[in-house]
């Protein structure tokens, strides 16, 4: 029982025999859950009949305060929304029409590739790390220059750069690693996961639909080389953005068997290659001292099928390599520019880079691809 303060009027609604004496004019009851649940009800309705008297809209008016000879009614009104609030839900609707409108227009079977046998195959990871699709730097601050439209070029010039350095390799598997901050920010605020306020350079629908078009492109790039897996790491600036990307995108490739999609939110990924067994993290959490006996634990089912063990991480923007027992740790480099943060933090002069890398069924990681910005 919760004791609540009653307004003649509601008691008498409520079933309730008034008080006729009290000391400050407002009685107090014991009201059971159901109760409770019908008082609400009526104070929700004569917030909204009083708005429609007045034929005034009631998702506008934030309370009301409603005054007669019977009764002084303070109540706050439940279809209140608040307006940035509001401007967000209509953005995302507008963004999801705007999705679904695209699917339909582009929604078809690709054409199945017809493979020509190799006997050496090889499989290619593409890794474009930590893009950042949105960010904005200055070169009047920072020294260098970088938008959303730099970001989509340099992923592309990468993507192309490798396919060039990869010529006498034959392939019969591609591996997209996706995520990993591929947009800035995370809402309408400018803001990561976290609310980590961001300089931008776009809205963040425009940044979204932006990125869907590059990894597109990129995943139509990649099929004409071998079938692709999409391996998708959630991270820490777009952790919400970031999944509904990926989901968006597994929906635009539904009807290709040649790519498939590791699209779920586990923060660690693996995948085998023949005797190879790599892991992917956007390593914004788990340190890197711990990947070995975590890969050992949660891939242990392919432990100790795959001799060659390779975890890829990402975050930090720039390269380390060490190998962990049996396990080679790597850190990838980021195409992004330097923002105002990092420039006085003096995270800043690593090389600017896409990375690939080419392995073997049997010998491992044979090759590594840079393409340098």
């Amino acid at each position: 029982m919760i004791k609540v303060r009653l307004k003649p009027l509601e008691a008498t609604a409520l079933g309730l025999t008034v008080k006729s004496k009290f000391k400050d004019g407002n009685p107090r009851y014991n009201l059971d859950e159901n109760q409770i649940e019908q008082l609400d009800t009526l104070r929700n309705k004569g917030v909204i009949d009083s708005c429609e008297g007045l034929e005034v809209d009631p998702t506008t008016v934030k309370h009301l305060w409603k005054k007669t000879k019977q009764e002084s009614l303070f109540v706050k009104n439940p279809l209140y929304v608040e307006p940035e609030i509001k401007k967000a839900i209509d953005e995302l609707q507008t963004l999801h029409e705007l999705s679904i409108k695209e699917q339909k227009e582009y929604a078809f079977k690709y054409p199945k590739f017809k493979r020509e046998k190799t006997t050496d195959p090889h499989c290619l990871l593409f890794d474009p790390a930590d893009i950042h699709i949105g960010k904005i730097c200055s070169s009047f601050e920072t020294g260098e220059t970088y938008n959303s439209q730099i970001a989509v070029q340099r992923v592309l010039e990468g993507m192309r750069g490798v396919i060039n350095k990869t010529k006498g390799y034959s392939f019969d598997k591609v591996i997209l690693v996706a995520g990993n901050d591929i947009l800035h920010v995370d809402n309408a605020k400018s803001s990561t996961t976290s609310l980590t306020h961001q300089d931008t350079d776009q809205m963040w629908y425009d940044n979204f639909m932006m990125a869907k078009r590059l990894l597109v492109e990129v995943i139509e790039t990649l099929l004409t080389i071998a079938d692709v897996e999409v391996v998708y790491n959630p991270s820490n600036h777009d952790f919400t953005h970031g999944f509904m990307l990926l989901d968006s995108i597994s929906s635009w490739f539904h009807n290709c068997k040649q790519v498939t999609f590791d699209n779920d939110m586990r923060h660690r990924k693996y995948t085998i290659y023949g005797n190879n067994l790599i892991g992917t993290t956007h390593m914004d959490g788990a340190k890197v001292d711990k990947l070995h006996g975590l890969m050992a634990e949660e891939a242990s089912e392919y432990w100790h099928k795959c001799k060659n063990r390779y975890f890829f991480g990402h975050h930090i923007h720039h390269k380390t390599s060490r190998d962990i027992f049996s396990v080679c740790i790597e850190t990838l480099r980021s195409p992004s520019g330097t923002d105002g943060w990092h420039h006085r933090q003096g995270f800043q002069y690593s090389p600017k880079a896409i990375e690939a890398f080419i392995f073997n069924k049997k010998q491992g990681q044979v090759a590594r691809i840079t393409n340098i910005f």
